[in-house]
């Protein structure tokens, strides 16, 4: 949020005159208390200032800055996750590539045998593959995949700029949110940067509580 000329005035007063009351800083910017309520409300919900009954008002020490990161560390990987894209491992390399295309993604969540997470195949995978003149149809998603444990993942209660960091952090376009299952992770969701693009838009329109 951007604060107006009058709500900074407010917080200056506050920040030397604290405890005071909404009274004391109407008069002090010669308004009435009907006209400073609002700002008052904004700044109290906004987290700027406290409000005490029968004391007053004291600035809380926040700044935009360190409420918009507590705000970040609000928002959960699992409120903007979106829907995994996986393959098998047994699948061939042809098969990621069409699958790849039909799901619109930059990578695919191969899974093994029992359905757990063993390992991520990129498009520059499967590019090195066709450069190198093999039969793609022939080639297992399992010989050229990245595997497990190098696999940068996330889980549902994470918050999102964590997630964000790992991707800038790894240079990867998405990472897979797993849950433990029968000794190993499933996939349960993927975090892409077009996901984290749209928790921080929500997060600067205000629309996240």
């Amino acid at each position: 949020m951007e604060l107006n000329e009058r709500q900074r005035r407010i917080i200056a007063i506050v920040k030397e005159s604290a405890p005071i009351t909404g009274e004391q800083i109407a008069e002090k910017l010669d308004l009435t208390r009907a006209t400073l309520r609002p700002d008052l409300a904004i700044l109290t919900m906004a987290g700027f200032l406290e409000a005490r009954p029968r004391v007053g008002y004291f600035y809380t020490g926040q700044t935009l800055s360190s409420l918009f990161s507590e705000q970040m560390q609000k928002i959960k990987v699992k409120d903007y996750l979106s829907f995994p894209a996986v393959v098998k491992e047994s699948s061939s390399a042809y098969d990621a590539v069409c699958d790849m295309f039909k799901e619109d993604v930059g990578s695919l969540f191969v899974i093994n045998g029992k359905g757990l997470l063993s390992g991520v195949l990129s498009r520059k995978d499967l590019l090195r593959t066709a450069i190198g003149s093999q039969d793609m149809t022939q080639v297992p998603v399992s010989v050229i995949m990245s595997r497990m444990p190098n696999i940068t993942y996330c889980r549902n209660d994470d918050p999102v700029i964590s997630v964000a960091e790992l991707i800038i952090e790894k240079q990867v376009d998405a990472v897979p949110v797993v849950r433990d299952r029968n000794g190993g992770l499933e996939v349960i969701g993927r975090m892409t940067k077009t996901n984290i693009t749209k928790a921080f838009v929500a997060l600067a329109k205000g629309s996240i509580e």
